[in-house]
């Protein structure tokens, strides 16, 4: 689909796709040219595109399976005594969605597809019985794997080697016509909460292609950028308390549209620049809410409690309007904040000609960063068991790093890694990681002891509560040091003898200190009494991450994990509210030599800091900082009261 709107002029005036007026229309000078085709090389050399013949296969893939609903659907009219009128007008259709929808999908990557089905082909029955049946029946198909219980049932499954999340969506319509239009309203009627919820991806896709310009040309390649970047960093990741590819495309998108005519080098720098100011948890919203008029629940804290304990709210634009990023919990969001920051930084020392595309994406040093670590390991009898329980477990892991900030009143902080790591020496068996450090600022003579047996003992009790448990699906939790980390987790299985390269934070750090800015709490280190799963007690040094980049202008004055507001008015974070729109003349800068990138635009850094404020902050002012009631834990032992 191509661009929208902006490529419409009224008027001389270019339409507004968002709520709010674009911060600058400006657009590329030849700096920014530049770096876009840097940029694209850099995409490119990493493998982020597929080649022709993988496009030529997923085509055919989906034909096949567009067969397969066809052939199932006419199958189960049958079965149930409809008349052939009916049978030989039953139909169902596909529709994709996610990142092969909107471009952005790489060599390897499953493809996101809805079935929709007529009113008397149920969910349970039909879809996970005699299309499961019909599936696992075909040589083409591989590693079939049904979720029903998921928040959003699906069935996972390769077909000729490609990988699909497949989704149903049974509507009220006794047939199913081929020009089935799901991008209206009346779509819904009468339709249960899956099926809601299933149509939902299909909707907020088309929909954000909908309201973002330029959409070939820039939004595809920055969100394949960011995708690449939150990947590196370690902080794309929907399960695990992070971002997952929905929330960046919706974060993204927003830039798109309130810099339409800028390249994918300046919308990334943009990003940063904006979402390090982001005042949270104002909502990122690409379009209004709307009530609509079927009473589904939207989006809105002023009416359901529940809605008040997001901390990061990223709005889809198709109703029922959700919190995308609900998952977000206060230590995630302050990891994803200092990735914000770094980012920021990196693309403004890439202005001055400091840095470069591989330095915004260096790998996280994710096991040189903490001291301590929680180590979760999880094995099973064989390859289907323990890919079932890798999910049910994965699933869990955030409410393990929500009770922890919970029964330590937020002083003992996680950092989960979004990935697994499988021990070849052990069959059928993963570990997954969380770094530990004691909150940062704490006084040393704040710190204490932290006893979280009970945290870890009711993790794994509610782990083994997994309806589909057998036999040898086991979970361990321990705590370890960071030279004490297994091999298995680093690249070939070899520990490195030293720490890894030269990188952005340990130039910074040098930075800092020749200049006297060096933070005392990165040093400081008090005593945290961790105990692992088994009630081995162990005594060890908490300490601040060492991957805690800063500048001179402190983190902590940008970052709203501690949901404070200025008091005096001066705003210096913004939010998705009402921007003043710059002139063109204060955008583009002038003067400049070609291929040498100008000072920040004055103008546009105004615009950024000035807020006025929109339904949106109404909206915000009514989140409050609590968390999910179902998460109120017992009170910790050896915890003074707060």
């Amino acid at each position: 689909m191509g661009s929208h709107g902006f490529s419409n002029h009224n008027n001389g005036q270019q339409q507004r796709l968002g709520i709010t007026e674009p911060i600058s229309l400006g657009g590329p000078t030849e700096y920014d040219v530049i770096k876009t085709r840097e940029l694209e090389k850099h995409l490119q050399d990493a493998g982020l595109y597929e080649n022709q013949d993988e496009a030529v296969s997923r085509e055919e893939v989906l034909g096949r399976l567009d067969q397969i609903v066809k052939i199932w659907v006419k199958t189960i009219s049958r079965g149930k005594g409809l008349n052939e009128e009916l049978v030989q007008e039953a139909n169902a259709k596909i529709f994709t969605f996610g990142s092969y929808r909107l471009g952005v999908h790489g060599p390897g990557a499953d493809i996101d597809i809805l079935c929709v089905g007529p009113r008397y082909a149920s969910r349970d029955e039909d879809f996970f019985g005699e299309l499961h049946k019909m599936l696992s029946e075909m040589t083409e198909v591989t590693e079939l794997h049904p979720v029903p219980d998921a928040h959003v049932p699906v069935m996972r499954l390769k077909l000729n080697g490609v990988s699909i999340d497949l989704l149903y969506a049974k509507l009220s319509l006794w047939v199913i016509p081929e020009n089935l239009d799901i991008s209206q309203e009346s779509i819904l009627q009468n339709a249960d909460e899956q099926t809601v919820r299933s149509l939902n991806g299909c909707r907020v896709t088309d929909q954000v292609l909908r309201l973002v310009p330029n959409i070939q040309e820039n939004f595809r390649t920055t969100l394949k950028c960011m995708k690449f970047w939150a990947k590196h960093r370690g902080v794309y990741s929907n399960v695990t308390g992070f971002l997952g590819g929905i929330n960046w495309a919706l974060l993204v998108a927003l830039i798109c549209q309130l810099f339409p005519n800028a390249v994918p080098n300046m919308l990334v720098s943009r990003f940063f620049r904006v979402y390090t100011k982001w005042r949270w948890p104002n909502p990122v919203m690409l379009c209004g809410i709307e009530e609509g008029s079927l009473g589904l629940q939207v989006w809105d804290p002023r009416r359901h409690p529940k809605d008040r304990s997001h901390l990061m709210p990223i709005i889809t634009p198709a109703y029922p309007c959700m919190n995308s990023s609900y998952n977000v919990s206060s230590s995630t969001l302050r990891i994803i904040m200092k990735e914000f920051q770094r980012g920021n930084e990196i693309c403004e020392a890439m202005e001055a000609n400091k840095a470069d595309w591989d330095t915004l994406f260096e790998p996280h040093p994710f096991f040189e960063a903490y001291k301590n670590y929680l180590q979760i390991d999880i094995s099973a009898e064989n390859a289907d068991d323990l890919r079932k329980w890798k999910g049910w477990v994965e699933s869990r892991l955030r409410h393990l790093t929500l009770k922890i900030e919970r029964h330590t009143y937020d002083m003992l902080q996680c950092h989960p890694h979004p990935g697994d790591f499988p021990d070849k020496s052990r069959p059928y068996h993963c570990s997954y990681f969380m770094g530990l450090q004691r909150k940062q600022g704490v006084p040393l003579s704040g710190a204490q002891k932290f006893d979280i047996r009970p945290t870890v003992e009711e993790f794994k009790h509610s782990v083994n509560m997994y309806t589909l448990w057998k036999p040898g699906m086991d979970v361990h939790v321990s705590h370890v040091k960071r030279d004490s980390i297994p091999s298995f987790v680093f690249p070939g299985a070899v520990r490195p003898s030293h720490p890894s390269k030269v990188t952005w934070h340990s130039k910074r750090s040098s930075e800092l200190s020749t200049f006297g800015h060096a933070h005392a709490e990165e040093s400081e280190e008090g005593k945290v009494f961790v105990l692992g799963g088994n009630g081995d007690r162990k005594r060890k040094v908490g300490e601040d991450s060492v991957d805690t980049l800063r500048s001179s202008k402190s983190l902590a004055s940008l970052s709203p994990c501690s949901r404070e507001v200025d008091e005096d008015g001066n705003p210096d974070s913004i939010g998705s509210c009402w921007y003043e729109k710059c002139d063109d003349s204060e955008m583009n800068g002038s003067g400049e030599e070609q291929g040498e990138k100008p000072d920040l635009e004055d103008g546009e850094k105004v615009a950024i800091e000035k807020i006025k404020c929109g339904p949106c902050d109404s909206l915000a002012q009514h989140v409050f900082s609590e968390e999910p009631d179902e998460l109120t834990p017992p009170l910790l032992t050896e915890m003074p009261p707060p």
